[in-house]
């Protein structure tokens, strides 16, 4: 048969033959096909998500924040021996340019009868020049506001909305803890990120919250700029040899903080969200697995339903190779197949995912990356390919009399 496509026409009319049989096993491909174009898309989404997060912070930054001696994932424990003056002591390093402290809380918010629950960050007044902020109404607050202890406030957009409606927010005052605040800036939309509402969040100077809401002395961390990006890593040292004279600590693993440069907090980041992908490929590759396994079993039957019309080809000439293909070329029609209904269920699931995101206020995109559709398909064809060639190669090894003789 010199045609390839005429096998496919051939395995076409086959399958169509045996439709439920075909249905099922075309389904089951779809499945495992559907589950990894939803489960890249995800991630790749997840994955801008949290770096879009990190790009507010400049790549020339230094985070230093409060851990647990010894154990980095006991949350349980309040560390309390980053102070204020650790702050200052942070801020006259050499190469340290700029340095804001950041605290959190959680309060009521109330102006008039309109009231809310919100997160509040605590940010030292040099945030609005370290981060990237963009405002709809007003600004950030400033260094003379901060050390004066003024009762200023940001608010996150659906914050404003929420209070104010469509009515101006800068100079009016909101009250937290029957305290009133002065409404210095509106942040512009920012969407959701880490599972956090970011435009439901609202910007204290840190001193303000540790002094009238918190009452406290002491900050979860530190964001310092450095001057020159070049020594970053020698600063990133130095403000570890400081923050260990000044908390007296001495040998490994008894840091009560941890410094990191924003550079390694993205490697970090990307390594982790490697890892997760590269497990949930695994797992679904399970599946497809399964699914392959089910086409083996299916082509087998199928060969031996077709005994008789297999020995009937190859005595009227058809050789063995006309045998095998036309055998591999129903395995590749089934993944093909399973492979394009999975990817149109796969990419309807995402879009969907997109919307309910939406709904939901978290920042994702419907876009899908090119190569996922070339990936998946591709990967169905080498699923059907390596599943398929065991029963194509019994099929066209059959003695053609002993075929016929079983019919």
């Amino acid at each position: 048969m010199s045609n390839p496509l005429k096998y496919f026409e051939i395995a076409f009319n086959n399958q169509k033959k045996q439709k439920l049989r075909t249905f099922l096993t075309v389904f089951a491909m779809a499945i495992g096909i559907a589950s990894l174009v939803v489960m890249i898309a995800a991630s790749e989404n997840f994955k801008k998500s949290v770096t879009g997060q990190l790009d507010i912070y400049s790549p020339n930054s230094i985070n230093v924040e409060v851990r647990v001696p010894g154990n980095k994932n006991d949350v349980s424990v309040n560390i309390t021996t980053f102070k204020n003056s650790d702050v200052e002591a942070i801020r006259r390093v050499y190469n340290v340019e700029q340095v804001y402290s950041y605290v959190t809380a959680q309060a009521s918010i109330k102006y008039d009868s309109e009231k809310d629950t919100v997160i509040i960050f605590g940010y030292g007044s040099e945030a609005g020049e370290i981060e990237k902020m963009d405002f709809e109404e007003g600004g950030f607050y400033t260094v003379d506001q901060e050390y004066s202890l003024s009762s200023v406030i940001v608010l996150g957009k659906k914050i404003k909305e929420k209070l104010f409606g469509d009515a101006e927010a800068v100079g009016q005052k909101v009250y937290i803890k029957g305290k009133p605040f002065e409404v210095v800036g509106v942040m512009k939309a920012k969407g959701g990120g880490f599972g956090i509402d970011m435009d439901k969040m609202v910007y204290i100077p840190s001193m303000v919250v540790q002094k009238k809401i918190l009452g406290t002395d002491y900050v979860m961390g530190v964001m310092a700029l450095v001057k020159n990006a070049s020594k970053i890593n020698e600063t990133k040292e130095e403000i570890l040899s400081l923050m260990r004279d000044r908390h007296e600590i001495e040998g490994e693993g008894k840091d009560d903080f941890e410094v990191m440069t924003m550079e390694e907090a993205r490697k970090m980041v990307d390594s982790i969200l490697s890892g997760i992908t590269f497990l949930l490929i695994a797992l679904i590759g399970i599946s497809l697995v399964v699914a392959g396994v089910g086409i083996t079993n299916i082509m087998y039957v199928t060969v031996v339903e077709r005994t008789f019309e297999i020995g009937l080809r190859m005595s009227i000439g058809a050789e063995k190779k006309d045998i095998l293909w036309q055998f591999i070329a129903e395995a590749l029609l089934l993944t093909f197949m399973g492979g394009v209904l999975g990817i149109i269920i796969g990419t309807s699931i995402s879009y969907l995912i997109y919307y309910l995101a939406v709904i939901f206020g978290f920042s994702w995109s419907p876009d899908i990356p090119l190569w996922t559709f070339i990936f998946s398909f591709v990967f169905s064809g080498v699923v059907g390919l390596f599943f398929g060639v065991y029963p194509a190669k019994k099929a066209s090894n059959l003695n053609p009399i002993e075929a016929i003789r079983k019919e």
